[in-house]
């Protein structure tokens, strides 16, 4: 099952309503790992000039920013999962001319009252139930279409698809270091879903699906890491040389919680495993690739430093990525860069079935869901078709 819960919504408000936010931390059970977390923004920024009592009245968040309603992650510790996942509208807050605050009917969502009798069939709600409730139904949409999809999927799905408004990406702009924009990634979260994104490719955005299961561990011990060779579009990147793309991955799984309510180190970890993605570099073999992986999965220290690192091409990189079971990331680079990097690496990391060998579900083992995707903005070359025409996907073509 999948479950979506709201992020939880601030209580006082006040002009700098960001930072109120952040410190307003997600409310319980919106912490769980395995749930999709939900927050608000909102585009809404206008108030009814008929609406009676807010003559002169301003909205307090601009177009596209986070709704001053939502909490955020910003507190937890960097070790818990970043939340909320994604966020959806949620509504505004008015701001009278005195300073006081309040939520006009216009700076609300427009919705179904319930029970529906009477001459009102139709009433307004706001806040990040209400953007949970957009969640939920773009998860059932998603599932209408592709009613054969794991929940981790459906979950990756909705987090790939999303995108940050230009309000959000002004401030990703202008953080100046790893932990501001550890920050932005918890109180943002990957931005606003789309389901025409989640659930569609288009000809120069080509979408890819994984579904498989990983033995994580054996007596133990590490036992295994899986490797994704992808359908890639190598030739037409090649072509493409030094034009700009980018390449999206996005990894989903459930973990079992520590059944003793334990900590994080060692043999009292909270979930029972853990697992990462890693993305061939374009100077190595599958061989030296699959040799470079088993070194990252037998190291005991999972947030270990590697040398000839590509980090830097990633947008969060693999310290900021691996909170939580739902990992996600960006990677920028050249076409010519890309074409070589058709190969992904799923492999675990400790957890409390490694340490509790007894109580190792591993031979069960562990689904998880993979998402990549390849965009090259601006650039006029289809790359779903020759990947579909290798993948036996049939093409329809117009006459």
């Amino acid at each position: 099952r999948l479950f979506l819960v709201a992020a939880g919504n601030v209580d006082l408000w006040d002009d700098d309503f960001l930072t109120r936010s952040d410190l307003e931390p997600i409310e319980d059970p919106g912490q769980a790992w395995n749930a999709l977390t939900v927050g608000a923004y909102t585009d809404i920024d206008t108030i009814d000039s008929s609406e009676p009592g807010y003559a002169g009245w301003t909205a307090l968040a601009p177009r596209g920013e986070l709704s001053p309603h939502s909490r955020t992650s910003a507190a937890f510790n960097k070790q818990w999962p970043v939340k909320p996942d994604v966020v959806l509208e949620g509504g505004n807050l008015g701001r009278s001319p005195n300073g006081s605050f309040d939520t006009p009917i216009s700076m609300q969502l427009l919705t179904t009252r319930a029970p529906m009798i009477g001459p009102r069939l139709l009433t307004v709600t706001s806040m990040t139930s209400a953007a949970t409730a957009q969640g939920a139904y773009l998860a059932a949409s998603i599932l209408a279409e592709y009613p054969a999809l794991w929940p981790e999927t459906v979950r990756a799905l909705i987090v790939h698809s999303a995108e940050w408004t230009d309000a959000m990406r002004a401030r990703f702009g202008v953080a100046g270091s790893r932990r501001e924009t550890a920050a932005l990634f918890r109180r943002y979260g990957m931005g606003v879903p789309d389901l025409a994104r989640a659930t569609r490719s288009a000809t120069d955005a080509l979408t890819l699906v994984a579904e498989d299961v990983i033995h994580p561990f054996f007596g133990g011990k590490m036992r295994e890491m899986n490797l994704h060779e992808l359908p890639w579009p190598a030739d037409v990147l090649s072509d493409l040389g030094g034009a700009e793309v980018r390449l999206r991955v996005t990894l989903s799984y459930f973990v079992d919680p520590n059944p003793a309510r334990r900590g994080w180190r060692r043999r009292y970890r909270y979930a029972s495993h853990g697992l990462r993605f890693d993305v061939r570099r374009p100077t190595e073999s599958t061989g030296d690739f699959r040799k470079r992986i088993n070194q990252l999965a037998l190291a005991e220290d999972e947030r270990r430093p590697t040398t000839d690192s590509d980090a830097q091409q990633w947008h969060f990189g693999p310290d900021l990525r691996s909170a939580g079971s739902l990992h996600t990331d960006v990677w920028t680079g050249t076409a010519a860069d890309l074409a070589q990097r058709g190969v992904i690496a799923v492999y675990p990391v400790t957890g409390w079935w490694k340490e509790r060998p007894d109580r190792d579900r591993s031979d069960d083992g562990a689904r998880y869901s993979l998402i990549v995707s390849v965009e090259t903005p601006g650039q006029d070359v289809d790359i779903w078709t020759p990947v579909a025409a290798e993948a036996g996907i049939p093409i329809e073509v117009e006459t």
